[in-house]
């Protein structure tokens, strides 16, 4: 593990715990992505990945990539279990779409950014209404992760799902008006079986 990785999981432990579980998934080309599960003493689950900011995102416009400046990012997802949804074994299978937007940076040469939405191709995990996620805005729950000069910080990307329709509407109003719609009418993002926000009145 790299000294950037290092520091990211330390940091993402004071934050968060120590993980109860981790998966290391690998794709042709790329190095590898760890998923770590984070349970606090709620029926709060966390999801983080670990490896995307090993190396700074580089624009697909860019002549060069630059192998310290850039942005650098992890993915941070939070779900509510509890009486019902679905167990925990279905929430894991989140691990795999997780490591596949982790290693877009490298794969597709991406640069992942607040207000961003991020297709699955798939549901977020079996049976999941949500194949989308919103990148929101970092700070809130891991604290951004300073690097020596001349790297940019790494920030803590929290992933919010979407519904089909809530992607589609987002994509003609905006992220900040889907947000303030969520906020409208109580929506609880962390609940894995909510339906979608209303999109009229």
């Amino acid at each position: 593990m790299s000294d950037v990785l290092e520091l990211v999981e330390a940091r993402l432990i004071t934050a968060l715990g120590e993980p109860d579980a981790r998966a290391a998934i690998t794709f042709v080309g790329t190095d590898r992505i760890d998923v770590l599960r984070f349970r606090d003493e709620s029926d709060v689950i966390r999801y983080a990945t670990l490896g995307m900011s090993d190396h700074p995102m580089t624009s697909p416009t860019a002549a060069v990539a630059d192998p310290l400046r850039g942005p650098r990012a992890e993915l941070v997802l939070t779900v509510r279990t509890g009486g019902r949804g679905p167990d925990l074994a279905i929430l894991d299978e989140v691990l795999r779409p997780l490591a596949v937007l982790a290693a877009s940076p490298q794969v597709e040469g991406v640069v992942v950014t607040p207000g961003a939405s991020l297709e699955l191709g798939g549901p977020l995990w079996p049976g999941a209404s949500f194949s989308s996620v919103l990148v929101a805005e970092p700070g809130g729950l891991v604290e951004d992760l300073e690097l020596l000069e001349p790297m940019e910080p790494v920030r803590f990307l929290p992933m919010l799902p979407m519904t089909a329709n809530e992607a589609a509407w987002k994509r003609v109003h905006g992220a900040g008006a889907l947000q303030d719609r969520w906020l409208r009418h109580g929506t609880d993002l962390r609940d894995p079986v909510r339906a979608g926000v209303p999109l009229t009145g």
